[in-house]
Parts: C-alpha cells; sequence; structure tokens
C-alpha cells in the first residue's frame, strides 16, 4: 500500500467476535441498547417540545441534551450493528471520515451543553432572583448555539487534520468505530505533530469547561447546605444531582478512554471504555434525568397517557 491516504478506499473496523454466533449475540445486545436510547431520548424531547409546563432553560437545554445523545450513538452503534449482522469489518473511507466528523462533533457539543447546563444550575440555586434575566429565551438560544457551534468547530479541526495525514501502517482500525487515536495509529510517526497541536487546545478548552463546571458545583452544594427546610435542600438536590452523574460518567469514561498509561493499554480494555463512553452514556442518560425529576415523569405519563 502506499504511504498516502488517497491510496486507501475502506478501513477494516475491529471485530467483536470471530464466530457468527457471538456476532449475533453482539447485534442483539446492541440493538437492544440502540432501541432503549432512541426509546428514552425520543421520549424526553416529544414530552418537553409537547408540555408547555416544561418551557423552561433547563428542560430546553436537556432536549438539546438528547438531541445529541441520539445522534451520538446513530453515529456508531448503526454501522457496529450491520457489520456483525453481515459478517463484514469494512467501512468506506468516506464513511470512516463522517462518522469521525459526527462523532466529535456530537460528542463535544453534549460536553458544552453540560457546561452550560451547570451554569444554568448555578444561576437558578445561587441568584434565583436574576435567573429570569441571565436565563431568558434568547440568551438560552444564544448558550445552546454557541455549544453546537463550538462542536462543530472542534470537530471540523480534528477531521480535517486527521485526514490530511498519510497513512503508512495499513488500513485496519483498532476499534468498533472510527476513533482519532486509532486512526493517528496508522499515520506516519513523524506526521501527526499538527494534530497534537490542535489536540493540546481541545483538552486546555475541555479542562477549562470541567472547571467551572466543578467551580459552579461547589457554589451550588454551599447554597443548597444553607436552605434552612429539608425539603427545599431536597428539591435542589433534586434537580442537580442528575446533571452531576450525567458530568462524572462522561467526563470519567472519557478522560480514562483518551489519557490512560499505555502501560495498562489493551485491545479489549479501549474497546471497553470507548463502549462505556460512546455508548452507555445517550442509552442512560434518560433513566438518570427522569429518575430523581418528578416533573418530568409526571409529564412523561400524561403524554403516555394521552396517546394511549
Amino acid at each position: 500500500m502506499s504511504n498516502s491516504s488517497s491510496s486507501i478506499s475502506q478501513f477494516l473496523l475491529l471485530a467483536f467476535a470471530d464466530t457468527r454466533e457471538l456476532q449475533l449475540l453482539h447485534f442483539c445486545l446492541f440493538l437492544g441498547i440502540y432501541l432503549a436510547a432512541l426509546l428514552g431520548n425520543g421520549l424526553i424531547i416529544i414530552t418537553i417540545a409537547c408540555d408547555h409546563r416544561l418551557h423552561t432553560p433547563m428542560y430546553f437545554f436537556l432536549l438539546n441534551l438528547s438531541l445529541t445523545d441520539l445522534g451520538c450513538i446513530s453515529t456508531t452503534v448503526p454501522k457496529a450493528m450491520a457489520n456483525s449482522l453481515w459478517d463484514t469489518r469494512a467501512i468506506s473511507y468516506t464513511g470512516c471520515l463522517a462518522q469521525l466528523f459526527f462523532f466529535v462533533f456530537l460528542i463535544s457539543t453534549e460536553y458544552y451543553l453540560l457546561t452550560v447546563m451547570a451554569y444554568d444550575r448555578y444561576v437558578a440555586i445561587c441568584h434565583p432572583l436574576h435567573y429570569g434575566t441571565l436565563l431568558g429565551s434568547r440568551a438560552c438560544v444564544h448558550m445552546a448555539a454557541a455549544a453546537w457551534a463550538s462542536g462543530f468547530l472542534h470537530a471540523v479541526l480534528h477531521t480535517a487534520n486527521t485526514f490530511s495525514l498519510p497513512l503508512c501502517h495499513g488500513n485496519a482500525v483498532d476499534q468498533f468505530f472510527c476513533e482519532i487515536p486509532q486512526i493517528l495509529k496508522l499515520s506516519c510517526s513523524v506526521s501527526y505533530l499538527r494534530e497534537i497541536g490542535v489536540t493540546v487546545v481541545g483538552v486546555c478548552l475541555c479542562f477549562g469547561c470541567f472547571v467551572f463546571i466543578v467551580v459552579s458545583y461547589v457554589q451550588i452544594f454551599r447554597a443548597v447546605l444553607r436552605i434552612p427546610l429539608q425539603q427545599g435542600r431536597h428539591k435542589a438536590f433534586s434537580t442537580c444531582l442528575p446533571h452531576l452523574a450525567v458530568v462524572s460518567l462522561f467526563v470519567s469514561t472519557g478522560v480514562f478512554s483518551y489519557l490512560k498509561p499505555p502501560s495498562i493499554s489493551s485491545l479489549s480494555l479501549d474497546l471497553v471504555v470507548s463502549f462505556l463512553y460512546s455508548v452507555v452514556p445517550p442509552a442512560v442518560n434518560p433513566l438518570i434525568y427522569s429518575m430523581r425529576n418528578q416533573e418530568l415523569k409526571e409529564a412523561m405519563w400524561k403524554l403516555m397517557a394521552g396517546c394511549c
């Protein structure tokens, strides 16, 4: 094969299993997770859109988060399901490029939205009298648009840099979807300094968002602990804990996937960690958000009762 990526017409993704029975088992597992994610996120989107009582900043951002979750899991899982079902590993060069772009776009947008949602909770609990002013409808639209635009720019930079590199080490990707670190492993060793530069900028930006989230929650917990009534504290925690759980799951799995020491890296571990940060959050986020949110649960039951 030529040292140039232009000679590659397709990539070979990592197969989950060699035997036909295990391939079909993986297909069924992924199908169940995918349907659960579609149902959960779709239900949240429809409920928020249809119930005027949920037309508030918190639920507006939650609707956007569910959209990114739907897009993120739809970028990776259907192709993995199709490969398991049809006993193939191939993905076209264009398909791989598109998959990497949309995955980075949606996963980055989700992280920025989680940062904005931390600000929403901070204002709601620490500055409730200014909530309507600081988080009016126009401000919410601008913040959501900024999150989507930042994710798009992030994806354009990473995709352009990654796929402009010459590939010297074949076309076998050691992952079940096209992921930046795995594509970089195929590039010539001296050619990926530009991508490292873009990655450093991205890491600094993500770290800044993480610090903002942590500082916001320190202020939130200080404010909540000063609330005299137990019922008031419980209500404040019920709106914050789901977001904190989603952030913890997202950040912990993502950081471990990209920053784990090479000494503990292995093919099976990389596969499990990538599954945890790319597939599990979109499937469990609806459950996390609806479990402690009585208002959202009541709206869902009302919607489902109206459909029956």
